[in-house]
């Protein structure tokens, strides 16, 4: 995106890595060594996939991270530009860009080590001058918990609607939760969450809204989703396919609902739409390059009006 198209609408405030991705049969043991395929370095990070993953639907995104001022960086940026993000607010440092260290199954699950590297010199005072002309403020874990809790307190005070992918989960403050507009987990997320000193493990993931945040959405992989609201728990069934690589997968659900969500969708809408991003994506090997751009999803990917709904793909109030 250009700057003279304006300050971006979404602002993604996260992690840029290189993914070094091997395939292998199936995932080492402790002490084991497995023989693997040739290794691919793609654009990844979870800042940056939700990043892209939204600039490739259409919004005006904007990218607040840092990488190093090596090959690894310079594939990131590339990646960014390539699909539209706005790039001036990443940080290049004098550190070694990020980096994920990901196995592939061939049933297409991952095992994912993150050295964060550069996202580690990431501070709160960075976030303070990326916020102004931003509608939604979407972050994530892969950076430190200050910076991340900063980025949710400065956003929410500055009537910037602030969601909080929270993985790799963690513990975040109390008041950080209760000023979030939307938490956005994982099943094993939700459950950590909830028996995190929070609160007592349950099965019940409506419990989540008791920790503050106005909404909440649970993803559940080829399950698809949970939408939950002051006024009920919509379900949202994914389509079915054949997943070859899930890396990145919840990424690309939390771009297409932020950039869904900023163009005047109800948060039901924006994850019936995110869940077949995140359905697209998992057909493709890679975060970043799986992402499908809107017009490749059925009806040109706008997000659908009441009538548009298919009962045999889409859940109903639970």
């Amino acid at each position: 995106m250009d700057a003279s198209h304006g300050r971006p609408e979404v602002l993604v405030v996260g992690s840029a890595n290189a993914d070094l991705v091997v395939a292998a049969e199936r995932r080492p043991a402790g002490g084991e060594t497995v023989l693997g395929g040739d290794t691919e370095i793609l654009p990844g990070g979870k800042g940056a996939n939700t990043a892209v993953a939204a600039a490739r639907l259409g919004a005006r995104v904007g990218l607040l991270a840092a990488v190093g001022e090596d090959g690894n960086g310079r594939v990131l940026l590339d990646s960014l530009r390539e699909s539209g993000v706005y790039t001036d607010l990443v940080h290049l440092v004098d550190r070694p860009t990020g980096a994920a260290y990901i196995t592939v199954t061939p049933d297409g699950e991952n095992s994912i080590l993150v050295s964060p590297g550069a996202n580690n010199t990431l501070r709160p005072a960075d976030v303070d001058t990326a916020l102004p002309g931003a509608g939604i403020m979407v972050a994530s874990m892969e950076i430190p918990l200050p910076t991340v809790e900063h980025a949710v307190l400065a956003a929410a005070e500055a009537g910037i609607r602030p969601i909080l992918n929270l993985s790799p989960v963690a513990k975040v403050s109390e008041r950080v939760l209760r000023v979030l507009d939307v938490l956005l987990v994982n099943e094993h997320e939700g459950a950590w969450l909830l028996a995190s000193g929070f609160g007592k493990a349950d099965a019940d993931p409506r419990r989540l809204l008791e920790l503050g945040p106005r909404a909440a959405v649970v993803t559940r992989g080829a399950r698809g989703a949970l939408v939950l609201e002051d006024d009920g728990v919509t379900g949202v069934d994914s389509p079915e396919v054949e997943a070859v690589d899930t890396t990145g997968a919840g990424d690309a659900f939390a771009g297409a609902l932020a950039a869904t969500l900023v163009a005047g969708a109800s948060l039901a809408d924006a994850a019936r739409r995110a869940v077949r991003v995140a359905a697209v994506s998992v057909t493709r090997h890679g975060a970043q390059p799986s992402y499908p751009y809107a017009d490749e999803l059925p009806g040109g990917g706008q997000y659908p009006a009441d009538g548009d709904r298919d009962p045999h793909t889409e859940g109903d109030m639970v």
